[in-house]
């Protein structure tokens, strides 16, 4: 316990963002709660939050104990200055959500290009903060110059920018090579299915369970960052087979950039033949419309074709989850005979496998002819 960060939570009044932010700072190892503040705005010129919230955060940290609290973290976006003020009114250090998001993909990577993508979003995060962080830190309105007579600040940008275009031309060079391999799949005339979705909506789950892998889950978010494909079985069709493919999941409020860091992985995915988009049904009405909502954003972020996407509701073993809350669910997001599954107990699975195999095999040969190249 004594590598345990202690955290102040800054968020909104709302009970999903409230829950959400929980559940990222959570996320993290060895990070716990001390204390969450709640505010209606987080968009104040100085500190984000308002100035009287900002002095009772003051007030409780010395009141606790000034040497107990090692972070505040602060569930919105925050320019430099805002954060240097707030660091400097409580003298505890303060990260915004993005700063977290980021933080948490780095404690997730585990391969090359995910570790690639997420510096490509940390030059992208650090980028336009340059300014203003070279101002704090010299103390001036314009920081000194270099040797060369440039500012320092158009050095640090172009180090910057020599740094993006090299992990660019990796990123670059690790889709061409993904392409390849696709190209590959596609010469054995095998549909791929894709499963998207929010966060911890349980694609992992179903993936281990459909292609009897043992990837890891967990209740963290974005437990899952980087695409793995696996070959599905399906019994109903003589024991014909698909390409399943698993993806780092969705948040609300993701920056472009982060969205577009990972878009070399998502492509992969969102090319398939089907993709089906897991929403948690255990849920309440209102978190799902958010998480639905904020998913469908994504995908149309990526230009998905709508038409290949099948909504599937998840996690129909929670005991209280009856035909009563799918048909509200149903009808909240506009939807017309939803599949509804269960990784754990099985149910919906052989329907499921059913499905896909009544979208894609009966056409796929056909399909797949008439587009090669």
């Amino acid at each position: 316990m004594g590598n345990t960060t202690k955290v102040i939570l800054v968020t909104y009044q709302d009970r999903f963002r409230l829950e959400e932010a929980k559940s990222l700072v959570e996320s993290l190892p060895h990070c716990k709660i001390i204390k969450t503040f709640t505010q209606r705005y987080l968009d104040r010129a100085e500190y984000g939050m308002g100035s009287g919230k900002a002095e009772e955060i003051k007030v409780f940290i010395k009141e606790f104990a000034p040497e107990e609290i090692q972070q505040i973290v602060v569930d919105e976006h925050l320019t430099t200055k805002q954060i240097y003020n707030l660091e400097k009114l409580t003298d505890v250090q303060v990260i915004d959500r993005e700063r977290l998001i980021l933080n948490i993909f780095s404690s997730r990577a585990t391969t090359t290009e995910s570790k690639l993508q997420i510096q490509l979003a940390e030059i992208r995060y650090q980028f336009p903060r340059v300014r203003e962080t070279l101002k704090i830190n010299s103390g001036s309105e314009r920081p000194g110059k270099g040797g060369m007579g440039e500012y320092v600040i158009d050095v640090k940008r172009r180090e910057l920018k020599k740094l993006m275009s090299f992990i660019q031309q990796k990123l670059e060079y690790a889709r061409r090579k993904r392409e390849l391999y696709h190209r590959q799949r596609m010469e054995t005339e095998l549909p791929v299915v894709s499963l998207v979705g929010y966060t911890s909506s349980g694609k992992t789950t179903l993936f281990n369970l459909l292609t009897k892998s043992n990837k890891a889950t967990s209740e963290d978010l974005f437990t899952t960052l980087s695409t793995i494909t696996r070959s599905l079985k399906l019994n109903a069709y003589a024991d014909a087979k698909v390409l399943l493919v698993d993806t780092v999941g969705f948040i609300s409020r993701l920056p472009h950039y982060m969205v577009d860091a990972f878009k070399s992985t998502l492509e992969e995915s969102l090319g398939a033949d089907l993709i089906l988009l897991l929403i948690d049904s255990s849920e309440a009405i209102e978190d799902i419309k958010i998480k639905y909502t904020s998913c469908w954003k994504v995908l149309q972020e990526l230009e998905v074709n709508r038409s290949k996407v099948l909504v599937v509701l998840t996690k129909y073993d929670e005991g209280y989850i009856n035909s009563q809350k799918i048909e509200e669910i149903s009808k909240n997001l506009d939807l017309s005979n939803p599949i509804v599954i269960s990784s754990k107990a099985g149910n919906g699975i052989r329907e499921l496998e059913k499905m896909i195999g009544d979208i894609l095999l009966p056409q796929f040969h056909q399909v797949s002819t008439r587009f090669r190249y």
